[in-house]
């Protein structure tokens, strides 16, 4: 049986292979990426390849700039968009000093740290998201392509064709795809991922948005992740369903003898705890950009007050019924994230928010099945325990700057880097006059 890089070895002749990036994420979840031919691929194994990492958002600074990546040769894949002669390939990359010793600015190696940490507490995370997206004629402004709304198969879905080959697109590289549909905004689109390890839907998200991104191009439009682009319509999430296995493969949030009928184990409850009492502190994670916030407002599906429910789609976390009673279709969905987020860090800090829930063992709360949590007073949902998520990008910066639990989870480098690239994003953000703002004032102040 080959190895992983016996098998990169073989695929880089039988494929025609002359060119493999390298690729890795910056702190924001940008792909960065360097372009090696299949002649340097042993040594790179070995060796790693230098690069500049000041040059890198979040990285490291110009006088200690020495970096090296090492491909990780398991992520093989060929790139479906290129061409079939001379063919290009990637492998997702970890990033280590010159000393070989794990830079803690790498999103991955944050995210296979928590991962450890859950395997040694004899858990592994599987994550299942729904990514959301737009496509529109061109990046000048989002003009729509159609007028659809949810599940609409119709002639106005111009979409489907695209969606058809960014699933083939997906699977040819070996990222299994439940479903996709029409969501319910004009020209919003959605695919969902089948589950895996946290790292491997990590790097499977990655792909997934350049792909989306790459099969829009060969159309002639374009796509894109943004949280909200149009005021009137609904923004675009990344509802993450999250469970925890154990050694055996069983899901150790099943637990048919449930005395609340959900189900669900007491681990899963300290777990949804978890993940309840840190949202205000992982929120700039899950929601990082300014615009991020205009879609959680009250009043949507987007969730802004800290709740969990079944059918209650307004609540932070749901417990899904679709299959009641099915152990491996046990899980819980965290609502708030959006598509804009890097997806190592975002796994990581839910992962480890549920983690510290379980190891505390906290207490869950009521759920908020059968309330309209919109419609309480703030006395009401103050003392029904119903915090609210920040409610713009300076509000999450401070929640995440007084986070021990943050720091812990990220590390002091990622965490310092996050707050001051968020700190210049407010400032800047600050500064805009905006259309609305001259609408509303100029002619009368």
């Amino acid at each position: 049986m080959l190895d992983n890089k016996d098998f990169v070895f073989k695929q880089i002749e039988e494929r025609d292979v002359h060119f493999i990036r390298f690729w890795f994420s910056d702190i924001l979840g940008n792909i960065k990426a360097l372009a090696v031919t299949d002649s340097e691929i042993e040594d790179a194994f070995e060796e790693g390849m230098g690069f500049d990492g000041s040059a890198i958002e979040g990285f490291t600074r110009s006088v200690e700039s020495d970096m090296v990546v090492f491909p990780d040769a398991s992520t093989f894949q060929t790139l479906p968009w290129r061409p079939k002669d001379n063919a290009v390939a990637r492998m997702f990359c970890d990033i280590r000093m010159p000393d070989g010793t794990p830079f803690e600015g790498d999103p991955r190696y944050v995210l296979k740290k928590i991962a450890k940490k859950a395997k040694d507490m004899g858990f592994t995370m599987n994550v299942g998201p729904e990514l959301e997206f737009f496509y529109f004629k061109d990046d000048s402004a989002p003009t729509p392509l159609d007028n659809a709304g949810y599940f609409d198969l119709t002639s106005v879905d111009h979409a489907s064709d695209l969606r058809r080959d960014t699933v083939l697109t997906l699977e040819r590289m070996s990222i299994p795809v439940e479903y996709s549909h029409h969501e319910c905004s004009p020209s919003q689109q959605e695919i969902d991922l089948h589950f895996a390890d946290a790292l491997t839907m990590a790097d499977a998200v990655m792909t997934y948005k350049m792909v989306v991104k790459e099969v829009a191009l060969s159309h002639g439009v374009y796509a894109s992740f943004m949280p909200k682009p149009v005021a009137d319509w609904c923004g675009s999430s990344m509802h993450v369903h999250q469970s925890l296995f154990d050694d055996d493969d069983k899901n150790v949030f099943y637990d048919p003898d449930d005395p609340d009928g959900f189900n669900l184990s007491k681990i899963a409850k300290h777990y949804i705890a978890g993940l309840l009492r840190y949202a205000p502190e992982y929120t700039l994670i899950t929601n990082q950009y300014a615009n991020s916030y205009k879609r959680l407002i009250p009043g949507t599906e987007a969730p802004n007050y800290i709740s969990w429910g079944h059918n209650n789609r307004s609540a932070l976390v749901r417990v899904p019924m679709y299959k009641p009673g099915k152990e491996m279709a046990t899980r819980v969905e965290l609502r708030s994230p959006d598509p804009a987020a890097n997806p190592y860090l975002a796994f990581a800090v839910m992962l480890g928010a549920g983690l510290k829930g379980i190891e505390d063992e906290l207490e869950l709360m009521p759920a908020c099945d059968g309330v309209d949590v919109f419609s309480l007073t703030s006395e009401e949902r103050k003392a029904a325990g119903y915090r609210e998520l920040p409610a713009s990008l300076h509000a999450a910066v401070n929640e995440f700057e007084g986070s021990a639990l943050m720091k812990e989870i990220l590390g002091d480098h990622i965490h310092t880097q996050i707050i001051a690239n968020k700190r210049r994003e407010v400032a800047a953000y600050n500064r805009q006059v905006s259309q609305w703002e001259l609408d509303e004032y100029l002619a009368v102040l």
